[in-house]
């Protein structure tokens, strides 16, 4: 049996095999889940936070089930093998913090019936689902899942709080902070459109891969910041804001299908939707050029237009917003190194 031994300073996995010789995997490495089939790399396993020294017992197998959703193959023949908990008992297997602002995705069986509070949610082909919590959500939520044989297992899942920080921009134009009445017709409009183009039904899980950065550049503003518009308190800042030059390359932070591509709308100027599958939708603001159509496939990485200052924008950046089915949550928590605190001022972040 092989068995993980420790992970180096250099971030490389040091294996045992059987006949006592070391072999190093190093990061970047696609390794496959002996049970799912699915192709990872070396960063998942930091990524997903496990104790490697505990990595193949039935102790650490129970704790990942609680806390993440990874489990860790160690058979003959294959590397390091991430892949989602598979034991008997682990009928539902979650990723992610369960706090206000972050997307949970689980993993049960593909035919399962799954609810949160009551509410039937999605589960893809492959058997992931994804769980919102707004920025405001207190107390628990009661997660319920049903397998085909009748075994149903209920887990409450206590919501942890967050400290949202205050945020004061001055320099705002008037006309975004009190619309006129001869815009307000304009904004109702262009809302409109926006619902109607955030599907909750598509059939994919586009959203259960490792999301990378949409834009390179310092973090400027946060997820669930009060924002003050020249004194005057508003909405809380419901997305991330990256501090990108005008004319700057945004790419696609993870697969999906463009759903709406605007280049002029009133508060976001250039905007795109990117449906990430079952109501995961990213929101790119602000853009100065849109380089794809309503329709088109996309995949991680590809290019879909340029960082501006268009629409409620004091300077260049690109605003990355995120939603599950029309709950707000903070796109940052979906990235790979994002502490559960999201990101934070200043952070250097890139799309590379």
């Amino acid at each position: 049996m092989n068995r993980i031994d420790k992970m180096n300073s250099g971030g490389e996995a040091e294996i045992v095999y059987g006949d006592g010789e070391f072999h190093v995997v190093r990061p970047g490495a696609y390794v496959t889940c002996a049970v799912t089939g699915v192709k990872i790399d070396l960063d998942d396993l930091r990524y997903w936070n496990v104790d490697l020294q505990e990595a193949a017992s039935g102790k650490a197998l129970r704790k990942m089930r609680r806390h993440n959703a990874l489990a860790l193959a160690i058979t003959a023949g294959l590397f390091v093998m991430p892949c989602w908990a598979t034991t008997a008992r682990a009928e539902i297997a979650l990723r992610g913090a369960v706090e206000q602002g972050s997307i949970v995705v689980g993993y049960t069986d593909p035919a399962a019936h799954v609810t949160l509070d009551g509410r039937k949610v999605m589960v893809s082909t492959q058997g992931y689902f994804a769980l919102g919590f707004g920025r405001d959500h207190d107390g628990s939520a009661t997660l319920t899942v049903k397998t085909p044989d009748g075994k149903v297992e209920t887990e409450k899942l206590s919501i942890a709080r967050r400290d949202w920080n205050i945020q004061s921009i001055t320099g705002v134009a008037p006309k975004y902070v009190t619309p006129p009445p001869e815009t307000l017709a304009r904004i109702k409009r262009e809302r409109a459109l926006k619902n109607a183009a955030r599907p909750c039904d598509t059939r994919a899980d586009w959203f259960a891969e490792k999301f990378i950065w949409p834009a390179s550049g310092p973090i400027s503003g946060i997820f669930g910041s009060q924002r003050i518009f020249n004194g005057e308190p508003r909405n809380p800042h419901f997305g991330v804001d990256v501090a990108a030059p005008e004319g700057a390359p945004v790419v696609a932070p993870a697969d999906g299908i463009i759903r709406l591509a605007e280049p002029d709308m009133f508060y976001e100027g250039g905007l795109v939707f990117i449906d990430h599958g079952q109501g995961v939708f990213s929101q790119m603001l602000h853009m100065s050029r849109i380089d794809v159509k309503v329709g088109q496939r996309v995949h991680q990485g590809d290019p879909i237009g340029r960082v501006g200052r268009k629409g409620r924008a004091t300077g260049p950046h690109l605003h990355w917003g995120m939603l599950l089915c029309g709950t707000r949550v903070d796109a940052s928590l979906m990235v790979s190194g994002i502490g559960p605190k999201g990101a934070q001022p200043g952070m250097i972040v890139s799309s590379k």
